[in-house]
């Protein structure tokens, strides 16, 4: 992919396109394509790059004690992961990323990115300045994974879940996961989900396509 393609990066904000090419040349940053359904990053294994999703989605697996997977939250185009496991060097991270679209991941190498600074001049500044603002956003999109679990019951969870994509997305009709990956996102039974979203289609409350959800907020009471 040119300079040009990568301009929506948010990780590239404010950067030209031969100055995002610059950029990846002297950190030895590589893109690549993915199935859906691949895992991109594993728990426990030692990892040495940060990873961000330049097309497609995933989603944030984590392991308990017991080895049971939960689902954490979901990540779009732009966002970045991997960068605990990379930053510190340890490989005791009990989360993986799992591909819930085809995708196209850039790998950046964090000690690369450390000792690039001197080459790069203000590119370096303006990329690291990025990657904190990018990290501010994932920390956001943790609190509103614990507010949305907090609700007392699912119509609540499903309506502030929409909300939240509604903003996310720039856009009164959001795009949803299957009702598989949208009730491990909810941390409810998909057929409990399934009955849910039919009565709030019902009550109004809901417009449902294909992938696809419109709240009606006139109905919410």
């Amino acid at each position: 992919m040119t300079g040009k393609d990568l301009q929506g990066v948010p990780l590239f904000k404010d950067l030209l396109p031969s100055e995002i090419e610059q950029f990846m040349k002297f950190t030895g940053t590589t893109i690549k394509n993915y199935p859906r359904g691949e895992r991109v990053l594993e728990a426990f294994v030692p990892n040495a790059n940060i990873g961000i999703i330049v097309r497609g989605e995933a989603q944030i697996l984590s392991l308990d004690r017991l080895g049971n997977e939960s689902v954490g939250h979901s990540l779009e185009s732009g966002a970045i992961f991997g960068t605990v496991s990379a930053i510190l060097g340890e490989d005791v991270i009990a989360t993986s990323v799992q591909l819930t679209t085809e995708a196209t991941i850039m790998w950046l190498p964090y000690r690369s990115l450390l000792i690039a600074g001197p080459k790069l001049g203000r590119m370096h500044g303006i990329v690291m300045k990025n990657l904190l603002e990018t990290f501010s956003r994932k920390n956001v999109l943790m609190m509103q994974k614990v507010e949305l679990l907090s609700q007392k019951n699912l119509r609540e969870r499903i309506i502030l879940y929409l909300l939240q994509r509604e903003h996310r997305q720039q856009s009164e009709r959001v795009r949803v996961p299957g009702r598989v990956q949208f009730a491990k996102e909810l941390e409810c039974n998909r057929s409990s989900l399934t009955r849910e979203i039919s009565q709030m289609e019902a009550d109004g409350i809901v417009e449902c396509g294909e992938h696809w959800m419109r709240l009606n907020k006139d109905k919410i009471q």
